[in-house]
């Protein structure tokens, strides 16, 4: 399985195409959310996935600053295939988003969306819930953070 860390203009069209594919096959197909998938933060992304030797994408997530808060970065749309759930693939591409943002990005803080019944594996990973439950998509939602 391939890392694969690159910014929204560096990606290549294959690279792209699989990412959308397994973010709309989760959030969109599985969870039966018919919102929006493609939302226009991507552009200034950087976009971290392991990718199979079929190309295909097993996890991925993207980082962006946060606009309104200087040194946050913003952890989204965290994603496993359901064919590697449970190996550790989430927390692996977690972990590999957590270093790139405090090491290469220079990130002070982080900030994530978690949906409700994920928060403890965010929690495992220094997250602490910093909202109250709120609605995000039709699906409850938690604001979490994590400093350095």
């Amino acid at each position: 399985m391939e890392l694969i860390i690159k910014a929204f203009r560096e990606l290549t069209t294959t690279e792209l195409y699989e990412i959308l594919r397994t973010r709309e096959a989760v959030f969109i197909v599985e969870q039966t959310c018919p919102y929006p998938e493609v939302d226009g933060k991507d552009y200034d992304a950087v976009h971290l996935c392991y990718a199979a030797e079929d190309r295909s994408v097993k996890a991925y997530l993207r980082l962006y600053w946060k606009a309104d808060e200087p040194g946050t970065v913003q952890v989204g749309r965290v994603v496993t295939s359901a064919d590697v759930r449970g190996t550790g693939m989430g927390r692996k591409i977690l972990h590999d988003g957590i270093n790139y943002s405090f090491d290469i990005m220079g990130a002070e803080r982080l900030c994530l969306h978690a949906q409700v019944q994920a928060s403890g594996f965010y929690a495992k990973q220094g997250f602490t819930i910093s909202s109250d439950i709120f609605p995000e998509d039709d699906i409850p939602h938690v604001e979490m953070r994590r400093g350095k």
